[in-house]
């Protein structure tokens, strides 16, 4: 069997262009400022001055309701005693020491939360929903924290219900005559898109869908990162889970036991990027700046994170951290939507973005430059960014550009209506026919709508495209130039998910609008998108045209999954399915803020599935091992497929890769497969892979691999320090000066 590259960036969904982060409609005629995040106060929210307000968990969601604790709707036993101080929610809080003392709360919705204090002081309360034992509240922390969320009851049937918290006494061992305070309630009641059921079962040996567990912040950008877990990665806004007194934005999912951990980022991770390096590694790139002008406490970080470099070391024990020392270690330029890819030397390449947030890229903000990490001294640069006239002509619309390195080491860029492929050695572009149908956004979906209309003129109604386009990257087919298909249905913001058979599955998305939020006509909530795809399909891109998208036997979703949702394949071969946030923070109004997870699970999840031993734990180039199939008796074909399962973030799975590598039957023993590693860094460039092997086209459980010598990528240490010596972190509102000027 010879090698195959599965053509994968062809297949995957992005939609680069009219991407905004602001609440009000723009008036063509404003003569404001244009801050990071084009916004407004939300309703309630106290404006921050220069970081001065803390951000703390409490926080009231569009469709929410916040009951004070001194409200006559919750009822004290004696014990329970208030409290008047300017750091408590409305200037009071209630408090007690005595065990058995009791707070009620009668309430209509479908989930609640409590706030109050944590200390070293406080201790635990047992908690009780109609009657029944559901949660037990710990408030010991080792510091002491105001508006801290203690309780968090999601899932509830949509009635009405009585919340009882009964004091216990009990605490942390070194902790004597414990306290629990009560400073407010948070309710909701669930609206009919966040209760719809899943469709019922389908018939055995087809697909599945179901519902388990939460990923506690908003699922912006996911990561495989174990065989058992993954790294979800929000913005910074009041997401259920908390961290160190504040809302995490960061969580590691455990995969086997659908549970999570809060993660401590320093940075703003709004729009990173994100990739591997050669030594396991994960980093991710990039942010949004602290924002503190014109919006609320929602909407800034303790450090700026547009040249924010955040790292997660290989954790395969779930013992993970991310690191981050914003000061030392960070990007020459400031990157807001930018994208990265692996390249063959264990490095990754870090393209184009913009300098701040906005409705969209133009010239004053657009980052026409590409940096490494670690830096390069390529080209005379000597790790400052190097000038690439591809991000200049793609404006406006080129934030998050589809990036794919191709087995010759060379990159394959698109955005907008153009691609290239960019010889990052010589510093030359090699510019590939136009994509077809002036759809400027691709490669599955997107919209046509012209990026130079302003946001007051585009309606959430329009049409997206159905569109999907291919090339071969061949001379003979750049000189065919694309060819074009159609989706069943039109699509915005859709994911495309590579399945180790080859096949492509598209899920997610809208049928009308664009992405962003609180930008055009006729919103939904603040979603610029409308009418949800609730339907996955399926693309087979061996049937013949006319028959390569399929929907049969998927169950649809009850969810709608539009800007900010995710997708990807897991070790199991199962698709994780989550997100979706069109809002400047957490809402629970139509398209509010989704935490919860999906699972589909391809027919192939409930077949006799192959099970392999022998993969050894890192993976030489051109080099053999032996895989031993203990369960498989007489097989037609065998294929072993290597995968990179993307860094995934708005449509875009950034590295997404499937490699079939050559295999042959040993003579003597056909359960023992003969399998040769990727034979260059150009194939499968070096790090992190999922292994699956194939049999009769039924793939087993996927194992983690080093793909080369788990080393580093090359370090010059003379191209860091000069790029820290001729850059500064750059003001959150003003693009750097001369940092991308060609030298």
């Amino acid at each position: 069997m010879r090698y195959r590259l599965v053509d994968v960036f062809h297949f995957v969904s992005h939609f680069v262009f009219a991407r905004s982060l602001a609440i009000s409609d723009a008036s063509p005629h404003s003569s404001q400022p244009d801050p990071a995040w084009n916004g407004q106060l939300l309703p309630g929210v106290v404006t921050s001055e220069a970081n001065n307000v803390p951000f703390l968990p409490y926080y009231v969601p569009a469709g929410d309701q916040s009951i004070d604790d001194a409200s006559s709707a919750v009822e004290y036993s004696p014990g329970f005693v208030s409290q008047h101080d300017l750091h408590f929610i409305g200037g009071t809080q209630h408090i007690s020491h005595v065990p058995s003392s009791t707070v009620t709360l009668r309430f209509f919705g479908g989930r609640v939360e409590c706030f109050g204090q944590t200390s070293p002081h406080h201790g635990q309360g047992n908690v009780f929903v109609d009657g029944h034992l559901v949660a037990i509240i710990d408030a010991y922390s080792p510091k002491l924290y105001n508006q801290q969320r203690i309780l968090n009851l999601d899932g509830l049937k949509r009635a009405h219900h009585t919340l009882r918290i009964i004091f216990t006494g009990s605490s942390h061992p070194t902790v004597s005559g414990p306290f629990l305070s009560i400073d407010a309630f948070v309710v909701g009641p669930q609206t009919d898109h966040q209760a719809r059921d899943l469709p019922r079962p389908t018939a055995s040996g087809s697909w599945r869908l179901t519902r388990e567990g939460t990923t506690g912040v908003a699922a912006m950008q996911l990561a495989v990162v174990s065989d058992k877990h993954a790294v979800i990665i929000d913005k910074v806004e009041h997401n259920p889970l908390s961290i160190s007194g504040h809302p995490a934005w960061g969580a590691l999912y455990d995969l086997e036991k659908n549970t999570i951990m809060p993660l401590d980022l320093l940075s703003n991770s709004f729009c990173a990027g994100g990739s591997w390096l050669s030594n396991g590694t994960l980093l991710n790139v990039g942010g949004n700046p602290v924002v503190a002008d014109k919006t609320g406490a929602a909407d800034f970080g303790d450090f700026n994170g547009l040249q924010s470099v955040r790292m997660l070391h290989p954790c395969d024990s779930g013992e993970c951290n991310i690191y981050e020392e914003p000061n030392r270690i960070r990007l020459a330029t400031p990157r807001w939507y930018n994208s990265v890819t692996r390249l063959e030397d264990g490095s990754v390449m870090i393209i184009g973005g913009s300098f701040r947030g906005g409705w969209m890229n133009n010239r004053t903000t657009n980052n026409p430059t590409i940096e490494y990490w670690p830096p390069k001294n390529l080209h005379g640069q000597n790790g400052l960014p190097i000038r690439l006239q591809f991000l200049i002509r793609t404006l406006n619309a080129n934030l998050f550009p589809i990036a794919f390195t191709l087995p010759d080491g060379r990159v394959f860029l698109a955005a907008n209506r153009d691609a290239i492929i960019y010889d990052w050695k010589k510093n030359t572009e090699l510019q590939l026919p136009k994509i077809p149908n002036r759809v400027q956004v691709m490669i599955c979906g997107g919209s046509n709508i012209d990026d130079t209309r302003p946001s007051y003129e585009i309606s959430s109604s329009e049409l997206a495209s159905n569109q999907c386009s291919r090339i071969a990257l061949s001379e003979s087919g750049i000189k065919n130039g694309w060819t074009v298909e159609y989706m069943p249905v039109p699509r915005i913001m859709p994911d495309a998910v590579t399945l180790p058979d080859g096949k492509i599955l598209i899920l997610n998305g809208a049928r009308s609008g664009i992405a962003g939020y609180g930008n055009v006509k006729g919103r939904m909530g603040q979603s610029n998108a409308a009418n949800p795809v609730f339907q996955s399909i399926l693309y087979d891109p061996t049937a013949p045209i006319g028959q390569r998208f399929s929907s049969s036997g998927i169950p649809p979703s009850g969810i709608p999954r539009l800007y900010h949702s995710v997708a990807s394949l897991t070790p199991s071969g199962a698709i994780m399915i989550a997100g979706s946030n069109p809002n400047l923070d957490r809402s629970n109004a139509e398209y509010g803020t989704e935490y919860r997870v999906e699972w589909l699970y391809p027919p192939y999840t409930a077949a006799k599935r192959p099970i392999y031993t022998g993969v050894p734990s890192k993976l030489g180039y051109g080099k053999s091992f032996v895989l031993h199939l203990p369960n498989v008796e007489k097989f037609r074909s065998a294929d072993v497929a290597l995968m990179d399962l993307g860094f995934v973030t708005h449509g875009l799975h950034m590295n997404a890769r499937l490699v079939y590598l050559k295999c042959s039957v040993v003579a003597k023993d056909s359960r023992v497969l003969q399998v040769y590693g990727p034979s260059s860094a150009g194939l499968y460039p070096p790090g992190p892979a999922w292994l699956y092997v194939l049999i009769d086209g039924i793939p087993s459980v996927g194992k983690k691999v080093m793909v080369g010598d788990g080393e580093g990528p090359p370090v010059d240490q003379a191209a860091i320090d000069n790029m820290l010596a001729k850059t500064t972190v750059v003001d959150k509102l003003h693009p750097p000066m001369g940092s991308t000027s060609e030298r």
